[in-house]
């Protein structure tokens, strides 16, 4: 069992050595210092990507960047490698740390991989790849679980300066096809099957339906998980028995700091997939970085528990990415919260020694239904930080956390940020020392972020506070993306038009007195009900608040009187009577009404035992809406869900509510 030794709580002024002027600020005196002038932001991040990244030759240009024509370009004339970065800058001091802990889907089971293991196998890939035709430049789709084999394979692609662009192992063959596709893979790398929750998924049988469409794809490598016998034709290569025989040495390639290192498609895309492309040197330096200093993570010391997927970019960035630039040990998580029992995630932070543990508040939402034994019985006095990732975190949901994961006393980081954005931009650390963290707030922006609040109606920007507003960026960042691979024009559309000169979130926000920063959800997740704009997430927070509920869902749906009228989807705790529905029916909705307003009020409610998320966490409210219309017809491919059978089961739930109405 790996134990490393525990520390205590730094005390958060957050100061760099051997950063110039920069080294003795607090942060308070530093954000002041990156707000007001200009040319400190550009040398603050000069220094950064000096002392953050290993540099085969120095850049020349720290930015070049124009929001308006959405331009992005950091550390200009360098030279690096992410996958030198992630591994061989380690092995001279940490080549017999553990770099890797792959938590399989049986608990008890866990696989130990050091640095220097991770390097050869890494290097044996690289060498296979390169066998295969693959060269710097070209692009490759990994559709593999969680586990060393997809790491293995992000790095190796890394090393060799081929973009990855990693497909959430649940998509449909016809979902993959399109990604293949649009990125123009010449080499698919997949596993023979996955398991997850004590169930098989057939990986690679959705991989051949998929490349029968996709003539561009030349070898396609797996990988053993299960060694089930699966069909083999005569562009199937078994990953590591050929990379057995390859050297386990392999030179990291020289990289421009513009290099795309990923494409990543964004989760509950509709149309045409939309690839985000990240850069080499801006992410790896801003993904690190944040992983330092939001979760206060101190290399060899700490074990970092992410539970989230690698197909997501929680995973490429604090899975792979952060954890791996600050040579830091990393979670691979191949289960599910649920699996043998809701206390899993609890069972494996004890057993591990996690030091931080970094979920979703989805996965919290539904946790809470059940027994605090499941949490209590368990020892995770080691857990230092408590990490949250995804929607809006409700006030419930997060003083469950804070009481019975914290036990009162730890630090909930919970963050805002996207998969356009490279890696954490809104959360309560980094902070002055002693300052306050708030409930289910994400609080600050990260170093040399500048958010603003902007009026939808008029397009200015918000000044005072409290207010509200559509959350955008004045200032660029070097984890930005860059573009959406193959259609500039439309990632300028997407992120840069509304507002111009700004990064445009999608996200809606209040700020209060203090300046502090909340997350109201999605601009689109307004209803308009007889004129009142209304967010989801204030209507969701106050049905979450009630103690029968579990986790709620709302959406807007058409009414011939209001325009708009609320429909809410409401899942109640384990134990909670049917008898009772009638009464909580009423209880919920008066909720509401007194803490929002009559208007507020919601026109239906359902209960169900289940809501449409992809494995990310993310509820599909267009599905929500296409069954709350019984447009049926539409509701298109739920193959990205993580229980497509939520949705049959939703249909009939909405009907018989209809019925009996």
């Amino acid at each position: 069992r790996l134990r490393l030794p525990v520390r205590q709580l730094s005390d958060l002024t957050t100061k760099f050595i051997g950063l110039g002027s920069f080294s003795n600020l607090n942060y308070d005196q530093l954000q002041s210092s990156l707000r007001t002038d200009s040319s400190q932001c550009e040398q603050f991040w000069k220094l950064i990507g000096e002392q953050q990244l290993n540099w085969m030759q120095p850049f020349h240009t720290v930015s070049d960047c124009d929001l308006k024509s959405a331009k992005i370009a950091w550390y200009l004339g360098g030279k690096l490698n992410a996958s030198a970065n992630c591994i061989d800058r380690h092995l001279a001091t940490r080549a017999d740390q553990t770099a890797l802990i792959w938590e399989r889907d049986e608990p008890g089971n866990q696989v130990y991989i050091t640095y220097k293991q991770l390097h050869a196998e890494v290097c044996r890939i690289a060498n296979l790849l390169l066998q295969s035709g693959l060269q710097a430049g070209d692009t490759a789709v990994l559709y593999m679980p969680t586990g060393p084999p997809v790491v293995y394979c992000m790095l190796a692609c890394a090393r060799i300066g081929v973009a990855h662009s990693v497909v959430f192992a649940g998509f449909s063959a016809e979902a993959l096809a399109a990604r293949i596709q649009d990125v123009g893979a010449k080499v698919v790398i997949t596993t023979d099957q996955a398991i997850r929750g004590g169930k098989t998924v057939e990986l690679k049988r959705t991989v051949d339906a998929a490349v029968k469409s996709c003539p561009m794809v030349e070898r396609v490598f797996v990988s053993t998980r299960t060694g089930a016998s699966v069909p083999m034709f005569s562009i199937d290569v078994p990953l590591e028995k050929n990379a057995a025989a390859c050297s386990a040495d392999c030179a990291a390639e020289p990289m421009d700091s513009e290099q795309p290192l990923f494409v990543l498609y964004t989760s509950g895309s509709t149309g045409k997939p939309k690839g985000l492309v990240h850069s080499t040197a801006g992410y790896l330096v801003y993904t690190s970085l944040t992983h330092r200093h939001v979760f206060d993570y101190r290399p060899g010391q700490d074990i970092f528990g992410c539970v989230a997927d690698v197909g997501w970019i929680t995973g490429h960035s604090y899975v792979v990415y952060g954890p791996l630039v600050n040579g830091g040990t990393t979670l691979l998580f191949e289960s599910t919260p649920a699996y043998p029992d809701v206390g899993r995630y609890w069972e494996t932070a004890e057993r591990l020694g996690l030091t931080h543990i970094y979920l979703s508040p989805t996965s919290l939402r539904m946790l809470l239904r059940y027994s605090t034994d499941f949490v209590t019985k368990y020892d995770l006095s080691r857990l230092r930080v408590l990490g949250c990732v995804g929607e809006p975190l409700n006030h419930e949901a997060w003083e469950w956390y804070h009481r019975w994961v914290g036990g009162g006393q730890r630090d909930i980081a919970d963050t805002w940020w996207q998969t356009e954005t490279g890696g954490v931009c809104i959360a309560p650390r980094p902070s002055a020392e002693g300052a306050p963290i708030l409930p289910a707030m994400p609080m600050r922006p990260f170093y040399g972020l500048e958010p603003v609040l902007m009026d939808p109606a008029t397009g200015a920007e918000v000044a005072e506070s409290p207010a509200e507003g559509h959350l955008c960026m004045r200032r660029p960042w070097p984890g930005m993306a860059r573009s959406i691979w193959g259609d500039h024009k439309r990632f300028a559309e997407t992120y840069y038009s509304q507002f111009p000169g700004l990064y445009f979130t999608g996200d809606g926000a209040s700020r209060d007195a203090q300046g502090f920063l909340h997350i109201t959800g999605r601009v689109d997740d307004v209803i308009n009900v007889t004129g009142h704009r209304l967010g989801t997430a204030e209507i969701e927070d106050a049905l979450d608040s009630h103690p029968a509920v579990s986790e709620t869902a709302v959406i807007g749906y058409p009414h011939k009187l209001k325009g708009e009228a609320v429909y809410a989807f409401v899942i109640l705790k384990d134990g909670v009577s049917i008898d009772r529905l009638g009464d909580l029916r009423r209880e919920l909705k008066r909720r509401v009404r007194d803490r929002i307003a009559a208007y507020a009020v919601p026109e239906k409610l359902l209960f169900t035992d289940g809501l449409p998320k992809t494995r990310s966490g993310k509820i599909m409210r267009r599905i929500l809406k296409r069954i709350a219309a019984e447009d049926y017809d539409s509701i298109g491919d739920i193959s990205t869900l993580a229980d497509p059978s939520v949705v049959e089961a939703l249909k009939q739930h909405h009907d018989l509510y209809q019925r009996h109405k």
